[in-house]
């Protein structure tokens, strides 16, 4: 166990520099969100051009990865409508923030930089495929739920178009067609923008667990202890027993696929989870989810580690 710890332990705590550095006053909020827009806009997007061109395309577009990871997300998105809409009689746009906040992993801020530090480079490929599923899948589909209900009077065509348009503006979207375009078409990137590209992807793990250590700052759980937990539970436990299930399903699956999925489903919500709820009136309670789901994750990541170990899918030195 102390081998496992030694390897979450340095990831938990740099997201404990950032909220200390944030609550000691030494950077404001602004200067932060200037470091996660850095994250966001260069060094994630350099990180999947550098996976997509490091890598063969066909083992970076995994079919059989995207099935598995894509259903298991599905099934857990259902499974919140159901319970929010159907048992608790829930408005949509609950259902929806409800649902994006169990079904779509921090795979950018906090699973990629655990998955680096138990993979390796693998981890580019992964974080590469689950860019694509919670961008084109699982995200799309919450925000147009939660347009339908905010915005009862509009089509659905509408309602597509603006999200077409917001999904067209993702500067990970943008850089996985960057990516595959020089894939595909085989060209090399001149040695200094390789380089520059290759300093950028460095710089994503730790920068993103810096601005999820000074976004938890200042957030509060009081009353809301249901709706937080049940979100929670959803993200941590329900997400990757279901895609677990479903690469058990699958034939042939095969094991580094399977680590590498639940390593990124066992991740807390995305970081950008309360910036959607304040939108579609879920505010208080996703920036909540965030903080809890973030904190759980040391002790759950930290079991998967050690359940992967002890069945022989992960040795750990």
């Amino acid at each position: 166990m102390l081998e496992i710890l030694a390897i979450t332990t340095p990831i938990f705590l740099l997201i404990g520099v950032g909220y200390v550095i944030m609550a000691s006053g030494i950077i404001t909020s602004e200067q932060l969100q200037g470091v996660g827009t850095f994250v966001m806009y260069c060094a994630l997007p350099s990180l999947v051009i550098r996976a997509l061109n490091q890598n063969p395309l066909g083992e970076v577009f995994n079919p059989h990865y995207l099935l598995a990871y894509g259903l298991g997300s599905l099934a857990v998105f259902g499974f919140a409508l159901l319970l929010t809409l159907r048992l608790q009689c829930k408005p949509l746009g609950i259902g929806a923030m409800h649902a994006l906040g169990m079904a779509a992993s921090n795979s950018g801020f906090i699973g990629y930089p655990v998955a680096a530090m138990v993979l390796g480079s693998p981890a580019a490929v992964f974080l590469a495929l689950n860019m694509l599923i919670e961008n084109l899948l699982i995200i799309p589909a919450a925000l147009i739920l939660a347009e339908m209900a905010n915005q009862s009077g509009a089509g659905l065509g509408a309602t597509l178009r603006q999200t077409v348009l917001r999904l067209a503006r993702n500067p990970i979207l943008i850089g996985l067609v960057v990516g595959v375009l020089l894939a595909v078409s085989g060209l090399a990137l001149p040695a200094p923008l390789a380089k520059a590209i290759d300093m950028l992807a460095d710089a994503a793990g730790p920068a993103a667990l810096f601005v999820i250590g000074g976004s938890l700052y200042g957030l509060q759980v009081r009353g809301m202890a249901t709706d937080v937990g049940q979100i929670v539970v959803g993200k941590l436990l329900l997400h990757p027993l279901a895609v677990l299930g479903v690469f058990l399903l699958l034939p042939e699956s095969d094991p580094m696929l399977l680590t590498g999925a639940l390593l990124f489903a066992c991740a807390p919500m995305i970081s950008v989870f309360p910036l959607f709820g304040q939108r579609y009136g879920l505010g208080g309670v996703s920036a909540a989810a965030l903080m809890v789901g973030t904190l759980a994750s040391f002790v759950t990541i930290s079991l998967l580690i050690w359940l992967l170990t002890r069945v022989g899918l992960l040795p750990v030195t």
